[in-house]
């Protein structure tokens, strides 16, 4: 967000939504893609790349650590540096609203002779380290937080990485693809083997990626059905060709306003739906929704699709909490649907909602109940009476929707304002140039085909 001064905007009724379109680069594999890219020995090219301000804001920091990387029509070009190779940076390492970005760079410094210290914006200070702090400083560096009054260590903070550091086992405590990411970044320049043990099954990019540019990583299933990542360290990885796919959790927002906005007709291409990224499509299919995926494909090792979507009745179910690592940042618009479902939506499970960008429990709760939706709030999850599809009735005075600098619940409620009977205005759309640049005008396009 360049600008300190919010962006209102008002999200109306809409006619069907129709057409062909696609949606920004995959912003998990984008970091990624950078991150090891800026490892490898050699040139890697990435197109698709999500130019967000989130993977900006990595790009930006690995370029203080040495690498050198550039952008020539649509493709980026990474020269990196090694594994090891990281240079001291000489300012502090801004990450904006970005956590991943934050996660798996302190991963990556943890394990070079370093040191780094991270800032952000009012959102992500607030949002706790702990989680990835604690393993690693099991493998050595010494990371120093700010400690706020409830003891909760965050931004800013300090990491010292060790160099050689001390490679670890570890049993995620909770599912956490950005903690096991930062672990197996710090693992790469630390000797020895690390082993990740994951017992609830988080997106996997990072594995495929790194057998991708050459790390000896290997994943198995131990006796108990958790998975067991193992990666050996001091890896040399090799450059690469790297094409991005359309990011799901983007998708999520045009597939939503598709199903709930009568006569909706669209195509989305070029969509990944990994399995471990894929549990919204699951959920709305079990609720009734027209949701098929044709041309389905591999691109560098991630399965494609695109996905056709059409207007449809939904129906409110009770969401299995074990579905939601696959589908964490999908929920706020899942909401959103659940609102406009016939009968009653459950969902639990969902801790990690409350510290994420924003409360996103408490903010889509918030959201919800001034659009006139019937809801009950519960620690882990939200209860959802939906319409029945008819239009939300609390658009008749025009709320005005806090957005928390989340741009998950900013993107949330422009579709349901397409689905109130007058429209909303919301706060403040620039943190939607987080993750989806042009979400506006492709909200507008839709609606005018």
């Amino acid at each position: 967000m360049t600008s300190n001064t919010p962006l209102p905007a008002t999200f109306k009724p809409s006619g069907p939504l129709t057409g062909t379109i696609s949606v920004p680069g995959d912003k998990s594999i984008s970091h990624r893609a950078l991150i090891f890219s800026a490892l490898a020995v050699g040139k890697s090219r990435i197109a698709g790349l999500l130019e967000g301000e989130d993977v900006l804001a990595t790009a930006d920091a690995l370029r203080m650590m040495g690498a050198k990387i550039e952008k020539k029509d649509d493709v980026w070009t990474v020269h990196g540096v090694g594994v090891g190779g990281l240079m001291q940076p000489d300012n502090v390492l801004e990450m904006g609203n970005s956590g991943t970005s934050t996660r798996l760079l302190m991963g990556l410094i943890a394990s070079h002779p370093i040191s780094a210290t991270f800032t952000g914006d009012a959102s992500l200070t607030k949002r706790p380290m702990g989680r990835v702090i604690e393993p690693l400083s099991r493998m050595g560096a010494d990371i120093r937080a700010r400690e706020t009054a409830d003891h909760k260590e965050c931004l800013p903070l300090t990491v010292n990485g060790l160099c050689p550091a001390v490679p670890i086992e570890y049993r995620l405590p909770v599912p956490s693809a950005q903690v096991k990411s930062a672990i197996l970044l710090a693992a790469l320049n630390t000797p020895g083997i690390t082993r990740i043990v994951e017992p609830v099954l988080t997106r996997d990019h990072s594995e495929t990626m790194l057998r991708g540019f050459g790390a000896q990583i290997s994943v198995e299933t131990d006796a108990e059905g958790c998975r067991v990542i193992s990666l050996t360290g001091e890896a040399e990885l090799q450059p690469q060709k790297i094409k991005v796919p359309g990011d799901p959790s983007s998708a999520a927002f045009p597939v939503v306003a598709a199903l709930i906005v009568p006569g909706s007709d669209i195509i989305i291409e070029n969509v990944g739906i990994n399995p471990t990224r894929a549990g919204l499509y699951e959920v709305l299919q079990n609720m009734g929704g027209d949701i098929r995926f044709a041309k389905r494909r591999t691109v560098g090792g991630e399965p494609v699709a695109d996905i056709h979507v059409k207007h449809s009745p939904l129906t409110g179910i009770d969401v299995p909490a074990d579905i939601a690592p696959s589908m964490i940042d999908e929920f706020p618009v899942l909401f959103v649907a659940a609102a406009m479902a016939q009968g009653e939506t459950t969902t639990r499970g969902l801790h990690e909602l409350r510290v994420k960008e924003s409360d996103r429990l408490a903010q889509m709760a918030k959201g919800l109940g001034l659009l006139g939706v019937s809801l009950t709030e519960q620690d882990d999850g939200l209860t959802i009476r939906g319409s029945g599809g008819k239009p939300l009735p609390g658009g008749r005075v025009k709320p005005v929707i806090e957005t928390a600098l989340d741009h998950r619940i900013a993107m949330s409620f422009a579709v349901a304002g397409l689905a109130t009977e007058s429209g909303l205005s919301i706060d403040d759309i620039r943190p939607i140039e987080t993750s989806f640049p042009g979400f506006d005008e492709l909200v507008t396009k839709l609606a005018a085909t």
